[in-house]
């Protein structure tokens, strides 16, 4: 019986998370698209670049850990002979594969060398041409049919200037997760927001970056919203940005109104509604399950995203909602 029937309250009386849903809002349209949610890791690494493990061992290491899908990405070098790894072969009826890379060019702010994340590369992709940049790389990347993301910006201090060159990729990586483990450096919220307040449309990814030098797999990663498990839909979707990244969190739906948002998830600690600046609204409150939340002032800035948090500080990620002229 819910709690309020039980001390004779009416609604109206209850804190936000314990009043029934009495709206009809717009779901948000990852949550709404045909399908169901798949779960997978788009950055990993095999003995293929600089790996510890064979191709079919990591494909196997994520099917056996219940993945339903995996993108190999190993980094596309001379010296490891611009591999784009075949994993087509370790394709069963329950798991799935997309071809990728990570893709390399001269240079950052900084002076290092680009990385850029390519899921769903044609494996006749050309190596890296003679004076080519990293913009024109991922540029190449996308007009060859991938998903193109920034990966784990904060590892190598990439910059919101940086980013600018790339305007053709797809999606931050907002948690790396060998970058966390191995640097303390695998937050890349940081330059999504920038990204998002100069008005750039972008999503936010989580991945593993999984080497296997130590345990670093299952930290990160995407849930997509596709109708099929396989590569031509799942990249679809992930184009579309019909997916949420999370670390352990799981987000069941969200519903925008024209001033409050509803979100139901798995327990969560917090619920957060996150827009430009410090424009921000929350729930802090072991367990929620269901939250609503008021976002009437993020409007004005532009854009407004959900971060959700568990007991043990697991977060998970939706993609941002945009709006034009405060609407």
């Amino acid at each position: 019986m819910p709690l309020h029937v039980q001390l004779g309250l009416p609604n109206l009386l209850l804190p936000e998370f314990e009043r029934p849903m009495t709206t009809q809002s717009p779901i948000d349209p990852t949550f709404s698209a045909p399908g169901r949610f798949w779960k997978g890791n788009i950055h990993t690494h095999s003995n293929a670049s600089d790996g510890v493990r064979s191709p079919e061992a990591v494909c196997a290491t994520y099917q056996e850990a219940g993945y339903d899908f995996l993108a190999l990405t190993d980094h596309f070098m001379a010296k490891y002979g611009f591999p784009i790894v075949d994993t087509r072969p370790f394709r069963t009826g329950q798991f799935t594969t997309i071809l990728g890379a990570e893709l390399h060019a001269p240079a950052t702010q900084l002076g290092e060398i680009w990385h850029i994340l390519a899921v769903g590369l044609p494996t006749e992709f050309a190596p890296l041409q003679k004076g080519e940049t990293g913009a024109a790389l991922a540029a190449r990347a996308v007009a060859a049919g991938a998903f193109v993301a920034i990966p784990h910006p904060g590892w190598y201090a990439l910059t919101a200037e940086d980013a600018a060159t790339l305007p053709d990729a797809h999606a931050v990586e907002v948690y790396n997760h060998t970058s966390q483990l191995r640097t303390e450096r695998g937050d890349g919220v940081y330059l999504a927001d920038q990204l998002l307040a100069r008005g750039r449309r972008i999503g936010l990814i989580a991945v593993d970056d999984a080497h296997f030098a130590c345990m670093d797999a299952f930290g990160g990663w995407v849930m997509v919203k596709a109708e099929r498990n396989e590569p031509e839909a799942l990249q679809a979707a992930l184009k579309a940005g019909h997916y949420y990244a999370t670390q352990g969190p799981l987000i069941h739906q969200v519903a925008w109104g024209s001033e409050e948002v509803e979100i139901t998830c798995s327990a969560a600690a917090s619920v957060m509604v996150l827009g430009r600046g410090s424009r921000a609204a929350q729930s802090v409150l072991h367990g929620q399950t269901r939250v609503r939340l008021n976002y009437a002032a993020h409007r004005a800035g532009g854009f407004a995203r959900i971060v959700i948090a568990d007991a043990a500080g697991r977060r998970a990620w939706t993609n941002p909602v945009y709006f034009e002229n405060g609407k």
